[in-house]
């Protein structure tokens, strides 16, 4: 079921490169962002409520709620960065350049995480930062 999850997470991803394209015209990247913020906010916390989940809430530690802060800020960065690359930059150019994400996440994983190695995992993030450079050069 995981794949199925993934492959709807990458089609959402492309239809938020290019709806923010949209959006963030003739607006500063940093208000697109704060909106953009504000309706993930809503939309998450709706499922939790929606779902019966917010009973589970108690049940977080300090390691998760570190953790779950951390990541926060790195999207709130990550989504900051990437409105800032969408306001001058093409969607062809900048939504490949920030999957470079994937790549650095296996090496991350690799080596914070001490998920195993496989060759065809290897050979996917090299060629994703191949592609990379393809794109910058």
């Amino acid at each position: 079921m995981w794949k199925f999850y993934a492959i709807l997470s990458a089609l959402f991803a492309a239809l938020t490169a290019i709806f923010a394209k949209l959006g963030v015209k003739g607006i500063n990247g940093n208000l697109a962002t704060a909106i953009r913020t504000v309706v993930v906010l809503f939309l998450a916390w709706g499922i939790v409520l929606f779902s019966g989940q917010l009973k589970h809430l108690k049940a977080l530690d300090k390691t998760n709620w570190l953790f779950l802060v951390l990541s926060g800020l790195a999207t709130g960065l990550s989504w900051i960065f990437y409105f800032k690359a969408l306001e001058t930059g093409d969607v062809s150019k900048v939504a490949p350049i920030d999957k470079l994400s994937v790549a650095i996440a296996m090496g991350l994983s690799f080596l914070i995480l001490k998920e195993p190695l496989e060759i065809k995992t290897i050979v996917g993030g090299l060629l994703i930062v191949a592609g990379t450079f393809v794109i910058i050069l």
